[in-house]
Formats: structure tokens, sequence, C-alpha cells
């Protein structure tokens, strides 16, 4: 029988150039505190985790994780290793559970989480390789002749500036686009004046036969998203996502009750039954879970049988490739978030930096190969001089 024979964590610094985000650049949840700075530093994250599982025959599946890297590695090197080590990887759904209930007491939402999804996401990236699929087709097989994409990036800075990227974005063909909100509560009606100069300019751009989603990454508050959604409702927004913290569930069920501006969230969700609870409780219109902190590729195939019940689309949170095989396989899913290559800035944009195969966007689509198995995707080595790998 085959079996896991080890797990390689490694942790990958970037120390190369970085571009200096503006000011304002996104809203988040720091913007609460009485801080002076920058409120958004703990949320970029210039450091990436990689995760090697190899079998008894020396094949290797490869997972990943973007969440604080260094401490996700302790996690799996002293607690999830041991726990997979020996066995058959094909046994992903026992594994997972093992993972999860030996674990139970710390390691249900947060860190243990986000190593267990490395970790499941390297058995789906080794199960599609020992068997010559690519793991699109071992979760349904194809739902689309090719995945539509929106545009995500526009974060918010110089209204001339925004209209720039937009426009050079429509040109390569996206038609559909995600903006952020550089404002919040703490910036008054000066500021929300400001969130909706930037969006009516989008607007400008793009017109309203294409879609536009707006971010707020849980920097309102309710009583600030209560007085900007009805502000809002002319740009027809196809959601506003993640206006109020993860945990305020009960924001996200008053917000989306208002059928103002359809809520988005989840990206900030660390389970299956949390996701659950939030479509029981109709908490969101569209569910972004992030399959990298959700539980892997196992934890989200449950997930988007649960939404698809009760009739919520779901859109993972990042590109990423493990979504676009996810996306592929559910005729739940109907678009992809896409960052562009850019240069490092928030840290999304690392992925490129490390993996070789992430599928690139053209004309607003991209496209997964029948004949790559696994994930499609390998460790570059064409940036290795702008990474401290900790091993």
């Amino acid at each position: 029988m085959n079996k896991i024979n080890s797990v390689r964590a490694r942790v990958w610094n970037w120390k190369g150039p970085t571009v200096p985000p503006a000011g304002n650049f996104c809203a988040n949840a720091s913007d609460a505190l009485r801080i002076h700075g920058d409120a958004m530093e703990s949320f970029r994250f210039h450091q990436w985790l990689t995760c090697e599982v190899e079998d008894s025959h020396g094949t290797v599946g490869i997972g990943n994780a973007a969440l604080a890297p260094r401490l996700v590695k302790n996690a799996i090197d002293e607690w999830y290793a041991p726990l997979v080590i020996g066995e058959d990887p094909f046994d992903y759904a026992y594994i997972w559970e093992k993972m999860y209930r030996r674990t139970l007491a710390w390691g249900r939402k947060g860190i243990g989480m986000t190593a267990i999804s490395a970790i499941d996401i390297a058995l789906w990236d080794l199960m599609g390789k020992l068997t010559g699929k690519p793991v699109f087709k071992l979760l349904g097989g194809r739902t689309k002749e090719k995945i539509p994409v929106y545009y995500s990036k526009l974060y918010a800075g110089p209204v001339e500036e925004m209209q720039e990227e937009a426009a050079q974005a429509l040109a390569e063909g996206y038609t559909a686009f995600k903006s952020r909100f550089g404002y919040g509560p703490k910036d008054g009606p000066e500021g929300m004046r400001d969130n909706l100069k930037r969006v009516e300019a989008v607007r400008e751009v793009i017109g309203y036969d294409r879609d536009l989603m707006l971010e707020c990454y849980m920097g309102w508050n309710i009583d600030y998203a209560k007085r900007m959604l009805p502000k809002l409702a002319r740009f027809e927004p196809r959601w506003l996502e993640e206006p109020v913290i993860a945990d305020d569930i009960a924001g996200y069920v008053a917000l989306n009750a208002m059928n103002i501006v359809p809520i988005s969230g989840g990206e900030h969700e660390y389970s299956v039954l949390g996701c659950a609870d939030l479509l029981r409780r109709g908490a969101v219109s569209v569910l972004q879970y992030d399959t990298n902190r959700v539980g892997g590729i196992t934890a989200a195939q449950k997930i988007n049988a649960i939404a698809e019940a009760f009739q919520v689309p779901v859109v993972p949170h990042a590109g990423q490739v493990h979504n676009y095989h996810l996306t592929m396989a559910n005729m739940n899913c109907p678009v992809s978030e896409y960052f562009p290559v850019f240069d490092v800035e928030v840290g999304n944009e690392l992925f490129y930096y490390i993996f070789e195969g992430d599928p690139v966007a053209e004309d607003g689509f991209l496209q997964l190969d029948d004949d790559l198995p696994g994930l499609g995707i390998s460790i570059s080595e064409r940036h290795l001089e702008h990474f401290e790998i900790e091993e």
C-alpha cells in the first residue's frame, strides 16, 4: 500500500523589491484603533508557506498557506505531520478528520485550520499526480469551457490613477472588476464622499454593462455600513465585501437583510460548520471562503454542496490555482477572483514568485489543462535569490 512518507513545510520570506502602498489604499479592521502610522501593516504579508507531502514512491504533492507562515510551519512540524505520516494519501477524508479531531482543543480556527488546509491541498495535488488526473477531474470534472475572472486590484488611491488602471484592465479584456474602499467611520462624512467619488470614477470607465465588486475588508461598522448602502445602490455593485469584522455575524445578517446591495463574506471563516452557519442565518449573498484557511479542498467541497443547497454562489477568496480547480468543478462557483501579475505589494503577488504554472488570465478568462495532473504547479527556482527560506 502506498503511504505518506514525509511532510515538509517551508517558510518563504520575501527579501526582494516591494512597492510601498499608498496611504488609505484599503480600509481594514485596524482602522478602529487609536494608532499612528500604517494601519494596514499587519494585514500585508511578505511571507508564504509551502507544504510538500511525499509518498513512499517519491511522488510529491504541493500545498500552501499565506497566514502566519512561521506559526503554521511549527504546527505542521510538531503536530500535524506526525498525524499524517504513514497514512494512505487516498484516505483524505479520514486524514482530514484525524488532523481536525486530534487538535480540536486548540486547532479549530486560525493557525490550526490553516495548517490542515496546507496539508490537505498537498494531498489533493498528490492524488492527482498519482492518478494522472487534474484535481478538478477528481472533484467532479469540467463544468465550464473556461473560467471567467474578475480583476482584483484597484486599491484606493488618486482618482486619476484608479481610472487609468481600470481602463488598462478593460483594454486587456476584463469584464468584471473589484475596487477597494480607502475610508471608514473614523474619516467621517468627508471620507464617505471620498469613497463614493472613487466608485463613481471607476464606473465612469467601465460603464454599467460590467460587474463591479466593492471591498471593505472589515473596515466599517454597522452604523457606517447602513448609511453607505443606500448611497452605493445607484452604482449597482455586484456585492459589498466584508463590511464589518468577521465575528459580527449578526451584523452581516442585518446588512444582507436590507436587500439594497448583496453582502459577501467568509474569507475569514475557518470551518465547514462556520460557513454553514453563515448560510443558515442568511448572513451572505455570496460566500467567499479561502481554501488555504478553511480546511483545504476537502472542506471546500463540503461547503460548496451546502451553499448550493441554499442557492448562494461561492467565489473563493484570492486567485491561486487550488481555487480555480474548485471553481471549474462546481456549477455553484460562477467566477474566480484574479490578482494580476504585479510587483510585490500587499503579498498576494508572492504566489507568482514561488510557483510555476499558475494559470494566467487572457481576455477575462483562464483555462485549466485536462491533461496536467494534480494542481499543475511546481515550486519555481527563478526568484530564489529574493527569498530567505526557513526549513
